[in-house]
């Protein structure tokens, strides 16, 4: 999510934000859209026009391209198509792009349900991630450690 790549950080995180808001992921797509809204100048309207509906967000048709294959690869990888990666193509997307998107999109999948079946205290409000952004956007993110026994043992 991190290195250089031609999609900016505020593409990924805006992909990452749509998978976890279709997956319902609530910690998720606050986090990711919080992150997401500071790469994008604190547009946080923008973030929330995504989640509901990116076809019709202020974004460009690439990014509109490459979010229909990520909600596509976050139900089921099957479900994309040779004409949505056509579309993303003649939109202007590399190859590199439609594959990590779907790669941001499978990993958000598992994201969503390690987070959601492990985590029951997570913060909701919002001001709790705005104050955390700064710090997470320059250093990245930090995976709550791993209980010292798996779960029923």
């Amino acid at each position: 999510m991190r290195g250089p790549h031609s999609l900016t950080p505020g593409e990924r995180e805006l992909i990452a934000t749509y998978v976890s808001a279709r997956n319902d992921c609530q910690y998720c797509q606050t986090i990711h859209g919080a992150v997401a809204a500071h790469h994008l100048g604190g547009d946080e309207s923008l973030v929330d026009a995504v989640k509901v509906d990116p076809q019709c967000a202020a974004i460009s048709p690439r990014l509109k391209a490459l979010l229909a294959i990520a909600g596509k690869a976050a139900e089921s990888g099957k479900l994309v198509t040779p004409e949505d990666v056509a579309r993303a193509r003649a939109e202007g997307a590399t190859d590199l792009e439609i594959h990590d998107t779907v790669l941001i999109a499978a990993l958000f999948c598992l994201c969503n349900r390690y987070v959601d079946g492990l985590a029951t205290d997570m913060p909701e409000s919002l001001d709790y991630f705005r104050e955390r952004v700064p710090i997470t956007a320059a250093q990245g993110y930090q995976m709550p450690p791993a209980p010292p026994t798996a779960p029923g043992r």
